[in-house]
């Protein structure tokens, strides 16, 4: 049988594979003349050598290569799966291939091998009938620049990885900052509902922070590593929903581009999608995304084609979907299916008490973002702030500190007297400032309860009430010594 090297493997024949308790030999499946003159070069120049049938089960495999491997018998080794043997092997992809690796760095036992793989073909059919495998080396010393390339590169490669993950996902649950009792069960079920896979529906006004809760709960899931896509309902036009949502086929009407386009349910396969504003969703619509959700699996627009996909359904809303239930403009279905684990967020009036808290953080942010010092802020302007209703909650809160800063230049601290002209009138106008120095006093204690709150959910442990409270650890000794709190009582 003649032999020749061709498409980077060797073209030889493998009559069958060995009966288990025969003697390992290279002759076995090989021509004589592929023995003759290519195997003593190599398994002279390598540190252990292997074969593998079509069904990527060792056929041969020689003294040295065992000796790295830590076996004992190479006949008990014949016949088996050479991925049970050798885990990280990429022998099964060269056969399934038909292509050579000629120079890889694989771990075996603890070590790092050099390795080169190399298909082989029957001679008559050109097909793959196998593969050989040879260490070209078992001691990297002599290979350390380009092993310390190697890792390096795998450590970029992770670090990227992990930056895309944080990327799809903002904040995390100490973002949700608050340690009155309201927040508090809100982290709980959050945290809840992030070891499950289970949709949640997060219920509460707007500004309440759904989207900062459902990136925390994405962060803290097991999909943390996957996509997690967000869209807002109300922002997207009808007619465009569907597409929005499932993708649109190749052509599937006039001006479509010839290319298919994914959909939001599958960029985020494998992750989280979020729906902002659900309530809003179209009845048409509706009967799709249930479909989505129960199946497991969407059509695209204009295709006949089903896709699976995977994706954990997180859905907000302002609107009160129980009375669009009872009134038609939901369906019940629907709503029963995303109702499975509800989170209700409080209204900024609704937990007052951490009016000074949530001022600390977002001044905080608010300095990060423009490179400028952070600002301060009296007791006496939280007593202002939380003496109003705030319709619009946090991202209202936020708009009148930003519009504070921006109106007083290099201002380092903010009291009731500069942050009120900011705050606007029922009837739309600016309001002075009214005399709040009993309210500074009942806000005082509010902090005094919010921080004994804080300290008894952490048991005691200052680092991790900091964190509940959203506040640097500094923060929290100093409002300790202010508010004449002992933390041990």
């Amino acid at each position: 049988m003649a032999t020749s090297k061709r498409e980077g493997g060797f073209r030889a024949a493998f009559p069958g594979e060995p009966r288990r308790g025969d003697s390992p030999s290279p002759r076995e499946g090989l021509s004589p003349q592929a023995v003759d003159i290519l195997f003593p070069i190599f398994e002279q120049a390598s540190a252990g050598a292997i074969s593998v049938d079509v069904d990527s089960r060792i056929t041969w495999i020689n003294d040295s290569y065992c000796r790295l491997l830590g076996i004992s018998d190479p006949q008990a080794v014949i016949g088996r799966p050479v991925a049970r043997i050798i885990p990280h092997t990429r022998m099964p992809e060269v056969v399934r291939s038909g292509r050579p690796i000629l120079l890889d760095i694989m771990e075996a036992h603890g070590q790092q091998l050099v390795v080169m793989r190399l298909p082989v073909h029957d001679e008559a059919s050109g097909r793959v009938i196998g593969a050989v495998a040879f260490i070209l080396y078992d001691d990297l010393q002599p290979l350390t620049p380009m092993v310390s390339k190697y890792r390096r590169l795998q450590r970029d490669l992770a670090a990227a990885k992990r930056a895309l993950a944080r990327r799809g996902a903002r904040y995390e649950m100490a973002d949700f900052v608050g340690a009155s009792p309201e927040v508090l069960e809100v982290k709980r079920r959050a945290r809840l509902a992030a070891a499950r896979q289970t949709p949640v529906l997060l219920l509460g006004e707007t500004g309440t922070g759904k989207e900062v809760l459902a990136q925390a709960i994405h962060a803290a899931s097991p999909r943390t590593e996957g996509p997690l896509v967000a869209v807002n309902v109300a922002a997207v036009p009808e007619s465009l929903l569907e597409a929005e949502f499932f993708g649109v086929a190749p052509g599937a009407y006039t001006g479509a581009d010839k290319r298919a386009r994914q959909g939001k349910f599958q960029l985020a396969d494998g992750g989280t999608l979020f729906l902002d504003e659900v309530g809003d969703m179209p009845l048409a619509l509706q009967a799709k995304l249930l479909r989505a959700i129960q199946e497991g699996e969407v059509e695209p627009l204009g295709s006949n084609e089903v896709q699976p996909v995977n994706v954990r359904l997180i859905a907000a809303t302002s609107r009160d979907l129980e009375a669009m239930v009872a009134e038609g403009s939901f369906r019940s279905d629907l709503y029963y299916r995303l109702n499975v684990l509800t989170i209700r967020l409080p209204s900024l009036r609704e937990h007052p008490a951490d009016m000074g808290i949530l001022c600390e953080a977002l001044l905080e942010k608010l300095a990060l973002e423009s490179g400028e010092p952070r600002a301060e802020i009296t007791p006496d302007a939280v007593a202002l702030l939380a003496a109003q209703p705030w319709p619009g909650n946090i991202r209202e809160l936020r708009n009148a500190l930003e519009q504070t800063l921006a109106l007083n230049e290099a201002c380092s601290v903010i009291d009731a007297a500069t942050l009120a002209p900011a705050l606007p009138r029922p009837g739309g106008e600016t309001s002075p400032a009214p005399p709040l120095r009993p309210l500074a006093e009942a806000v005082a204690e509010a902090e005094r309860q919010a921080i004994r709150q804080a300290l008894a959910a952490s048991g005691g442990n200052r680092s991790r009430a900091a964190r509940l409270l959203g506040i640097p650890r500094s923060v929290l000794y100093t409002k300790l010594a202010k508010l004449s709190l002992d933390p041990d009582n």
